[in-house]
């Protein structure tokens, strides 16, 4: 229900309930302002778009703390990354704004000023949109202003993909992390799945891994949960590998990791690759390598091996080949060329039986 009348003052009163029954006005000056507010006001209510004012009068540095409080499917490696982006780029810049104030083209200048590289300012502006996501749910935003805000292009860097030569060179150079670093290069586990490699998941009869577990370090401390993409998967061993992996579970029990630090516990990705990976690779002459790198590695040598793109997506456990083929789409280019001479072969063949008919026909 909706009204306007002119109060003894002059002004003209518009008013109107929304759709919980609660009745809101406005004083206006002007008949023509005050039915125009009305009419868009009571437009909004019958199409679902209404905001109430007073639940976008709530600052941006009061609402992400709820907003984040609210995220409990992110891993604690997620949450963590998340509250430093809000503490240390988002907060600074728009705490003290209220959401109503907050516009589309305010966004869009703020994003243009990050002086960050560009896979980063295109994370702030995620996290921020995020926030802003949840509002638009909750009914404090009509629409979210950091949508459509034109992004820096990310710029992926180079895939490193090492040789068979090169990684046996580093998994000597690794010492008695010689097999880790096998398991990394031909199995394609993350770090933090290997960290969190427990014996029984290793079935050495049928050459396979469980891949069941991840480990990360969160503030200091080491943070369990599932595989990055929540989902379970089995990696093949290569029987070159079986022996070593052997040896290294020998005196375990089933519920021990298959890897553990210099002194014991589980392994601490940046402590290993201080310690252990970045000396091997300095000495293996493969400076500036990554641990992720033997990730790639895996894929490469797969690849090349002969795999399809649905066998190395779930090598890798990419939620998708969609996703595989983004990341990896140049290691199939050998597959085009192949694929192309086979095609020509193929009709070659069919060329020559078809002269040979002719003939015979004659």
């Amino acid at each position: 229900m909706a009204s306007l009348a002119k109060r003894p003052d002059g002004r003209w009163r518009a008013r109107y309930r929304d759709s919980s029954g609660r009745e809101h006005a406005q004083h206006f000056s002007r008949k023509l302002d005050a039915q125009r507010w009305l009419d868009e006001t009571t437009a909004a209510v019958v199409t679902g778009s209404y905001v109430d004012p007073r639940k976008s009068r709530i600052t941006v540095g009061d609402w992400a703390p709820r907003w984040l409080a609210a995220q409990g499917q992110l891993k604690p490696s997620t949450r963590a990354r998340y509250a430093g982006i809000l503490r240390v780029h988002v907060l600074p810049n728009w705490g003290p704004v209220f959401l109503a104030d907050v516009t589309h083209e305010d966004v869009a200048s703020w994003v243009s000023s990050l002086r960050l590289a560009s896979a980063t300012v295109r994370q702030v502006h995620r996290v921020f949109s995020l926030v802003l996501d949840l509002a638009v749910r909750d009914g404090r935003l009509a629409r979210n202003p950091a949508a459509r805000v034109p992004l820096p292009r990310a710029a992926r860097p180079d895939k490193r993909f090492l040789t068979h030569t090169e990684v046996d060179n580093l998994a000597r150079a690794a010492g008695r992390y010689d097999t880790a670093i096998r398991v990394l290069a031909f199995t394609g586990l993350r770090f933090g799945e290997l960290a969190a490699l427990r014996v029984r998941r290793v079935d050495l009869l049928r050459r396979r891994i469980e891949v069941a577990e991840s480990v990360t370090e969160v503030g200091g401390r080491a943070e369990f949960g599932t595989p990055k993409t929540h989902q379970r998967r089995t990696v093949p061993v290569p029987r070159s590998l079986t022996d070593a992996l052997a040896e290294q579970m020998a005196t375990k029990t089933p519920d021990d990791y298959v890897f553990t630090a210099e002194k014991g516990g589980v392994l601490r990705l940046r402590k290993w690759r201080r310690d252990v990976f970045d000396p091997a690779a300095l000495a293996a002459g493969l400076t500036g390598l990554t641990p992720h790198d033997l990730r790639h590695t895996a894929a490469s040598l797969a690849v090349s091996a002969g795999a399809n793109v649905k066998a190395v997506q779930r090598l890798l456990g990419h939620a998708s080949a969609a996703m595989t083929l983004d990341v990896y789409s140049g290691l199939f280019d050998d597959d085009l060329d192949a694929l192309a001479d086979r095609l020509e072969e193929h009709s070659a063949r069919l060329s020559i039986s078809g002269t040979r008919a002719t003939s015979a026909d004659r």
